[in-house]
């Protein structure tokens, strides 16, 4: 039992992170030879640019030799709304080139894609407002209508005519968590210019040429590249189109540094597996030297050397078998544990069950249990002549203490990779504990936050501020225990909608060129924000009730953006009184406060340059009313009320206010600060699993061997207590044993922690790769607990009676 025990737990971990890489690294794309789809992104001095506009691209259509089709897309990723016959459905709408499915390989299983013209993928005609349902939006909104085609569907309050109906497993862009439509892009008048604020950009993927590769295509694309960026007549935008990136499709899934941590994690699960094994061999080895005598009996029997061996590994497979059978149900488990924090972090919103990929995957890992576990004890067993394992007394022969030294080895190695995962483990908690204690800017107790998409169709023609918004906040503000309650389009470290702001300097100047390269956070707050979150003015006020549609339009920006724009935070009222942007008609915006810096994306950032402008301000015809109030907003609420409580009655006001709303996300501010630690406290949950099995099977190691050694010599250790051997002299002489293991054991593991922690490097945070606190209180508690599991054997040792032990012999 103690051997499948074992054996399960590094077999669980194994399987558990390696369906984590097969949903996240090696999950294949539902396309046709998805390996020769890759994206194409323009880069320059601020790296990579986010979409490409319509005369670059047809370029590199035209001009290219790599590449057998090109399509591009407006990734919609912001929630829209579908009126289907069970009411709205939340969907995201894509804009697609006309020849976007065939580059795929897909097509409808029923209707038709869009049609265009075959050199621009220009949408022309009837085909300018249709539409293409994915199967879940299909199944779910229309009931798998068979007649659907034809028929006129509404996003957005716009009518669409249904054209085609994709297959159940396609998805694109690949990944999505929501359902999905399609609609066609329809080029204008804005694609035929090269304008970074002016022309619409879009992302770009093409497929390559058969006997074409990545690097072939970016390298020539970047030929092409060089001569499309002479085109831009402004030399800054000029400078951010430099250059371009060409890279899988599927390996821009997944974030660089998320990568990184995966692997990080799957390391450890494999050293977590070989710790088993070797924790599983050390527990056959001693079994293999109780059954010398059973050997040797075969073996005289006229059993050959291969047939006893081949036996120790059919022994070794059952039980390796076995434990993987146990190991599958612990990998369920963990992943049942972990599946929120998983989708939430490596962008998977597939339930994580194990498929084929890891079944083989795991049967491999248990014949390589199996082999590892017991092809020593086989040899040990074996190697042992048979009148000299015949013998009474034969335990204690040369070949004991052979198997002796063999078993000491590897729990040195047992505790050398305990050691270095044990050490991973204690970096990340050590980063846990600074960000715990990073500075947030703002209060987070008692505030209670609503993430509502907004029906902003629904409000076409009126002003969605005193439609909606307005007459929402009243209600809650009015609730009892409510203390303050404010809108804004994202609270601070949310991740639900960020929008970026650019200033449009002209000029070479220090100070426009600052500008030009400034790049802000972009909120839309109500007046009572700095109520809820109680957070710090630097300089000048912030928003309050004298603001509003018809008072000078104002705004509020931090710390980190006047350094950024005056080039220094030396003296904040500097900037105070500066025009920053226009809401429209003329209307110029003072800046009239400068907040606190705070974290706003996340707590291991430093704070952004953030402009922050007030709700009660923007009408309709503001520049930037569709992005700041049309799109999503969130509610923050203090309340001293539970949340338990208060969220079901905040939860019904949000719906009266608008049907669309049911579907809001609640939690609390917390949770938000909780979720922002992201992917470092992931690891470090993981890590604490990984690590704690390990130290457990560690010291069940040391104490498997004293214990053997103990038993092994009861004689010896009899015959030292009679002639005259203190009891604390035999406990120091187990001990000194455990001792020398450990430290050695701990030696080569501090060597291994010191190359594994990098790869832990991208999920710290102030923490030093090579950190020796952690490697020294690590160490000594590996040792600690060593010595501790060494003190029952060596209590035992103490306490043999001389007599009892010399009968024995």
């Amino acid at each position: 039992m103690s051997v499948i025990g074992t054996l399960a737990l590094g077999l669980g971990a194994a399987a558990a992170m390696f369906t984590v890489i097969d949903h996240v690294i090696l999950r294949p794309l539902p396309y046709e030879n998805p390996n020769q789809i890759v994206s194409i992104n323009e880069t320059g001095r601020r790296g990579i640019r986010d979409g490409s506009p319509f005369l670059d691209l047809q370029e590199w259509q035209e001009r290219n030799h790599s590449l057998s089709d090109l399509a591009f897309y407006s990734p919609n990723n912001h929630v829209s709304f579908l009126e289907g016959n069970t009411g709205a459905m939340q969907v995201l709408a894509p804009s697609v080139s006309a020849n976007l499915f065939a580059l795929l390989g897909e097509h409808p299983a029923i209707g038709r894609t869009f049609e265009g013209d075959p050199g621009d993928r220009a949408i022309r005609g009837e085909d300018a407002k249709t539409l293409i349902l994915s199967d879940t939006v299909w199944r779910t909104a229309y009931g798998s209508d068979p007649n659907i085609l034809g028929k006129a569907v509404r996003v957005n309050g716009e009518s669409y005519i249904v054209i085609g109906v994709m297959p159940r497993a396609f998805t694109f862009p690949f990944g999505g968590a929501n359902p999905v439509v399609w609609a066609p892009i329809v080029l204008g008048d804005a694609d035929a210019v090269r304008a970074k604020h002016q022309s619409p950009n879009y992302a770009v993927i093409a497929r390559l040429k058969q006997g074409a590769t990545v690097q072939s295509a970016e390298a020539e694309l970047r030929l092409i590249q060089a001569d499309v960026s002479k085109a831009y007549t402004d030399p800054y935008d000029r400078e951010e189109v430099a250059s371009v990136q060409v890279q899988r499709y599927g390996d821009s899934l997944v974030d660089t540094d998320l990568r990184k941590a995966l692997l990080a994690l799957s390391g450890a699960a494999v050293l977590l597996w070989l710790i088993a094994c070797v924790n599983a061999t050390s527990l056959l080895l001693a079994r293999a030297t109780a059954r010398q005598r059973e050997v040797a009996v075969h073996a005289a029997m006229g059993a050959s050397r291969g047939q006893i061996t081949l036996r120790f590994l059919i022994e070794g497979l059952f039980l390796s078998g076995i434990a993987s059978l146990v190991g599958l149900g612990l990998s369920a488990l963990t992943l049942r544990l972990f599946e929120q924090a998983l989708k939430a972090q490596f962008n998977v919103h597939t339930k994580l069950t194990t498929n084929l990929s890891v079944v083989l995957v795991l049967l491999g890992l248990t014949l390589a249990s199996a082999l590892l576990a017991s092809i020593l004890p086989a040899l040990s067993a074996t190697g042992v002549s048979v009148d000299h394992a015949l013998r009474q007394g034969s335990v204690q022969s040369g070949t004991g203490r052979k198997q002796h030294r063999a078993r000491s080895l590897l729990v040195i190695a047992e505790i050398a990779m305990s050691l270095t995962l044990l050490v991973g483990c204690g970096l990340l908690l050590r980063t846990i504990y600074v960000l715990r204690h990073v500075p947030l800017g703002f209060r987070t107790d008692h505030v209670i936050v609503a993430n509502m998409t907004i029906p902003a169709y629904r409000f076409t023609g009126r002003d969605i501020r005193t439609q909606l918004y307005q007459p929402l906040l009243e209600r809650v503000q009015h609730l009892p225990g409510v203390q303050s309650a404010s809108l804004m389009t994202e609270v601070p470290l949310g991740k639900t909608f960020q929008m970026a702001f650019t200033l449009r300097a002209e000029g070479n100047s220090a100070t426009d060129v600052r500008a030009r390269n400034l790049s802000a956070q972009f909120r839309a707050v109500g007046p009572e924000m700095q109520r809820v979150f109680r957070f710090r003015m630097s300089a000048g006020r912030f928003f309050n009730e004298q603001d509003t549609a018809v008072s000078p339009p104002v705004v509020v920006v931090n710390r980190a953006f006047v350094k950024a724009y005056l080039g220094n935070d030396h003296d904040l009222r500097k900037i105070l009184g500066e025009t920053l942007i226009s809401y429209g008609e003329n209307r110029r915006a003072t800046v009239i406060g400068v907040l606190d810096d705070e974290r706003q994306v996340s707590i291991a950032e430093e704070s952004e340059p953030e402009i922050e402008v007030c709700i009660p301000q923007i009408t309709p015809n503001s520049g930037f009313y569709h992005f700041a109030e049309g799109l999503a907003m969130d509610l923050a609420v203090r309340t001293e009320q539970s949340p338990s409580s208060f969220i079901p009655e905040l939860r019904q006001i949000v719906r009266d206010a608008s049907p669309e709303l049911a579907t809001a996300n609640f939690t609390t501010m917390q949770q938000v600060v909780e979720d922002s630690y992201g992917s470092q406290q992931l690891a470090a949950r993981i890590l604490e699993i990984f690590g704690g099995c390990a130290l457990l099977l560690c010291i069940a190691g040391v104490y498997g061997l004293l214990a053997y050694l103990v038993t092994q010599r009861t004689r010896e250790l009899g015959v030292r207590i009679a002639l005259g051997a203190q009891r604390y002299q035999i406990i120091r002489l187990v001990l000194r044993q455990a001792a020398w293991m450990l430290v050695l054991g701990s030696g080569v593991g501090l060597i291994g922690a010191y190359f594994g922690a990098n790869l832990l490097r991208t999920l710290l945070y102030q923490v030093k790769v090579y950190d020796p606190w952690t490697m020294v209180l690590v160490t000594l508690s590996l040792i600690g607990s060593g010595l501790t599991a060494a003190c029952i054997p060596a209590r035992r040792a103490a306490g043999i009676d001389p007599m009892q032990a010399l009968r024995t012999e």
